[in-house]
């Protein structure tokens, strides 16, 4: 399966195909850092880490438990996010990371077939997720989608995808 699904080959297409997202949620964790600071759209997301250390991820798959974006409804696209942390070392970084760059195309990432998609279920927004972690940052998508078919075999409230998606990486 491709890194995400624009069009699949030998498929209908629809007015809603490929999928794209005019607004988008935005959240920005911190780990691995003395201080966090992450300003998008006029708002410091991380104020809490902004004068305290941040731990290490709580576990390996802590990603998968990441919940939903915190600040909604952000038309595209605002100036870039701000972003200044001091790592564990202490080497002090500072950082403009463009969404609008990385999601000028508005295409919604995602790893469902076309055949598969329920027509019309997708509400237009998806998740943007901006991670620092000690000397890398890190930017991830993500998109609830239906799908006609169970995601998971006899599980009938399974017909969605919800994957994270890393769009981007840098490491200082």
């Amino acid at each position: 399966m491709p890194a995400y699904a624009e069009t699949m080959p030998n498929q209908s297409t629809s007015a809603q195909w490929p999928l794209r997202f005019k607004r988008h949620a935005f959240d920005a964790f911190c780990y691995n850092t003395q201080r966090c600071s992450v300003l998008y759209n006029g708002m410091n997301v991380t104020a809490m880490d902004v004068d305290q250390p941040s731990a290490a991820p709580p576990s390996t798959n802590y990603r998968e438990r990441w919940p939903r974006a915190s600040v909604l409804g952000i038309q595209n696209f605002p100036p870039p996010a701000q972003v200044r942390w001091t790592a564990l070392d202490g080497t002090q970084h500072q950082a403009q990371v463009d969404i609008a760059a990385l999601f000028g195309d508005e295409l919604v990432r995602h790893h469902v077939s076309r055949d598969d998609y329920a027509e019309g279920s997708f509400g237009g927004s998806v998740d943007i997720v901006l991670e620092v972690n000690d000397h890398t940052l890190s930017v991830f998508t993500r998109a609830f989608l239906a799908t006609k078919q169970e995601q998971i075999p006899g599980n009938p409230r399974s017909h969605f995808r919800n994957d994270l998606i890393e769009a981007w990486h840098q490491d200082y």
